[in-house]
Formats: structure tokens, sequence, C-alpha cells
């Protein structure tokens, strides 16, 4: 039976949740685009969100990156420019924990926010306060693994990971047996974060893929005021072509 649950949950379960996150989004732009937007809370009350938007948009994007390219990057990569696994090891903690800390002080002020002030409470919906409480318990889970982490210096435990991560993606089978004996709380981290990609085109996380990186090079513009008076330019009047007039019918007598 435990057997069983390992492959569904870290064998099947990752394509259901990465189907779904792709798919899903790609018919959420197509048929609902203007849904495709984050509702802004500004108007009703701008005390906290600013820093905790700030320290929350910071501290995640920096753990997905992270994670991003520690499980993803083929193994060889970090033997050819002769990075070891305990430096690595050692390297996720540090930052992963800076920014894990930045995005849990973040997120508790929004989450505080959008639960104990009233109008933004009655204004969410339940995906917004659903998807802000379930990465709130995926950052605590994650903070949570750095304590274990540390009795792994060795990085054994980390390239397991990452062998199941680029395992799924090139269709490796078997690859839920690399996880099967991990620590519990990494299996509950695992698990929850592709739950969260699952949920995700149903969310208002579908704004992340419109982040507007195309203005970084985007060449500036200026808007210059000047006192000359400027020429008033009137409307152009179209002439009526003489083929479209015509003469007013005189009104027939009646019979």
């Amino acid at each position: 039976m435990t057997i069983d649950l390992n492959h569904i949950l870290f064998g099947w379960y990752p394509y259901l949740c990465l189907t779904t996150f792709l798919v899903g989004s790609l018919i959420r732009f197509d048929r609902e685009q203007y849904t495709w937007k984050t509702g802004s809370s500004q108007l009703l009350r701008r005390k906290q969100l600013m820093l905790g938007s700030v320290l929350f948009h910071v501290g995640v994007l920096a753990i997905f990156a992270g994670h991003l390219v520690g499980l993803l990057t083929p193994i060889a990569v970090f033997d050819a420019l002769g990075i070891g696994h305990g430096f690595k090891q050692g390297l996720a903690i540090v930052a992963g924990g800076v920014a894990g800390t930045a995005c849990f002080v973040g997120l508790t002020l929004l989450v505080h926010r959008r639960l104990y002030d009233p109008r933004i409470r009655a204004t969410s919906s339940f995906s917004d306060t659903a998807i802000l409480l379930m990465l709130y318990a995926q950052l605590i889970l994650g903070l949570s693994t750095i304590p274990i982490s540390l009795g792994h210096m060795d990085g054994h435990e980390m390239v397991k990971f990452m062998n199941w991560a680029q395992g799924v993606l090139t269709l490796k089978p078997g690859v839920a047996d690399l996880v099967a004996d991990v620590n519990p709380v990494f299996k509950l981290h695992l698990v929850l974060g592709m739950t969260i990609f699952l949920v995700f085109p149903f969310t208002r996380l579908v704004h992340v893929w419109s982040a507007p990186v195309w203005y970084l090079g985007r060449r500036g513009y200026q808007v210059v005021r000047t006192k000359k008076p400027q020429a008033v330019r009137q409307p152009a009047l179209l002439p009526i072509p003489a083929h479209g007039l015509r003469p007013a019918r005189a009104p027939q007598a009646a019979e």
C-alpha cells in the first residue's frame, strides 16, 4: 500500500500537475483573458501591502530560481565546474534560508491583512485566500527542511531530488523509487508544491505569465512640455459626392 501510494504521488501525480499547469494556463489565456490579472486591494488598505508585497515577491522569485537551477541543472555540469555536493547543499541552505525568511515575513503581512481586515476579507474570493494559505504552508514546510538538511551536509539527499526532478521531465521510469526513503517533511513539501502547480491555472497566480519583462530592453521616451503656441488643427470636411444626393419627393395626393 505504501509503495503504491509513493508511485502515485511521485510517479504519476507530477505529470497530472504539469499537464494541468500548462494546458490550463493556455486555455484560460485563450478563453478568459479578462480574468488574466490579479486584483488589487491597495485602495481598501495600503498598510502592510507595500512592505509585504516587496518582501514576498523578492523572496519567492529567489526561491523559485534557486529550485529551478538547483534541481534541473544536470549533476555533470556541477561536477565539470568543480562544485561539490556538500558545497551546493550549504549554499542552498544559506541562500534558501535568507530568501525564505524574507518571503515568510512578507507573506505573513499579506495573510494578516487579508484575513483580519474586514473589507479585504469581504472582497476576497475563496481562491484568493486558499492560494495564499497554500503558499504560506508550502513556505513553512520549506523552512522546516533546513534543520533536516543540516544533518545531510554531504549533499546525498539533494542528489536524490535532482535525479527525481530531472527524471520526471525526461520521462524516466521508476523515478518514484528515488525519493521513497526521504524524510516525510520533504515528501509533504514536494506534494504541496506539485498541488500548487495543479491549481495554478484556476487562481490569480496566472498573472505571473504577464510579467512585463520586455520593458527592461525597451528604449525610454521623455514627455516634453512647451510654452510655444500650437496651431489648432480644424477637422477636415469630406466632400459629399453629387450622386449621393437625392431630390425630395413631392407628397402624393390621397385618392
